[in-house]
């Protein structure tokens, strides 16, 4: 298993990265800020008018060191990465398993197993931990709910039964998912997910921090050899990173969700934190975005439980864990794709 490394977020406007023998160096107004050796990164995510030299793109390309250029506010923009690596038999595979709706259902509906899973494990915990505070029987009606969608799908069933499976899973987990946020002093609620633009902050923040997931996810994909384009659950659509959104649905609800959950009621984001332009567009504040970024970092760092492995996995390490998987299922090593099943740490 490859060591969990840091990804480098660049929030400073103006900054300056460049190689440095086998560094990178990061710099504001010709004054150095940052230097880190390349082996210690598995990315780097720029945010707004930052640059970077030639040499450094060359560098980091050489290294698997995907280099994601973002808007300010979080919108991704391109991306700078070196030849896909792994072997060509691996993607072959892939694209014939995109082209049998058969072969393409069997891997959607793995997926979406973990996914409705992993969001019944959210809810489940918003009512253990907060139970006298939250809805309870609200949220347990959402949870009975997705227990009888996992209950009732099957892995033959047609790719547009399962699509439709899972909008309503969406549709009956954001439906109570402002009873989730305990702290309603700042003013926070959720009346149901909206984006490009998000319009309200819990909006704003999971858009975010999926573009953050979407990276990490991507990058692991194709570390292993996958061509992140190229989905089974989403369809194919130039540019859009279809595998990289398919893999995203085991981990949005306990990585993304939970993060923001526990961003509101911990009170580290308040509605001051937000900006909202004349269009209804909602966007973060600086101070709020670097605090997003070093509790999603700090997020990566935790342990946990995996039930497939038997072992501890850092977080951080989920994403290249389940392209793996997913790579040894295509070729054959393994009878099916095990989604990941969040288990706390025994």
């Amino acid at each position: 298993m490859k060591k969990h490394l840091n990804t480098l977020f660049v929030t400073t406007q103006g900054a300056y990265l460049n190689k440095e023998g086998e560094t990178v160096v990061v710099s504001v107004d010709r004054e150095k800020k940052l230097q880190l050796p390349v082996h210690t990164l598995d990315g780097i995510v720029c945010f707004g008018n930052i640059m970077c030299s030639p040499y450094l793109m060359g560098f980091c390309a050489e290294r698997d060191v995907a280099i994601s250029f973002l808007t300010e506010y979080g919108r991704f923009l391109a991306r700078v990465q070196g030849p896909v690596s792994g072997n060509v038999l691996l993607r072959r595979e892939q694209y014939r398993r995109a082209d049998s709706d058969e072969a393409s259902a069997a891997i959607a509906h793995a997926l979406l197993v973990g996914k409705l899973a992993n969001t019944r494990t959210v809810l489940q915990r918003a009512v253990r931990d907060h139970g006298d505070k939250v809805d309870a029987a609200g949220i347990n009606a959402a949870s009975d709910h997705l227990a009888a969608l996992l209950k009732s799908m099957r892995s033959d069933m047609p790719l547009d039964s399962l699509r439709g499976m899972e909008g309503d899973a969406a549709r009956v987990y954001f439906s109570v998912f402002d009873h989730l946020i305990v702290n309603k002093g700042n003013g926070f609620s959720f009346n149901g997910r909206n984006r490009r633009p998000p319009l309200d902050p819990i909006n704003c923040l999971l858009s975010f921090i999926y573009t953050l997931l979407l990276h990490d996810v991507r990058s692991a994909l194709e570390s292993v050899g996958l061509d992140s384009a190229v989905g089974y659950l989403h369809r194919d659509r130039p540019g859009r990173p279809g595998l990289a959104l398919d893999m995203m649905e085991e981990f949005r609800p306990v990585i993304a969700d939970r993060l923001v959950l526990s961003l509101i009621n911990r009170g580290q984001a308040a509605e001051k934190d937000f900006i909202v332009q004349e269009t209804g567009a909602v966007f973060m504040s600086d101070d709020l975005r670097k605090t997003v970024l070093v509790a999603y970092q700090k997020r990566k760092q935790d342990e946990i439980f995996h039930p497939f492995l038997e072992e501890k996995v850092a977080v951080g390490l989920l994403f290249s864990t389940q392209a793996l998987l997913l790579a040894r299922y295509l070729r054959g090593d393994l009878d099916a794709y095990p989604p990941f099943v969040w288990r706390e740490c025994p």
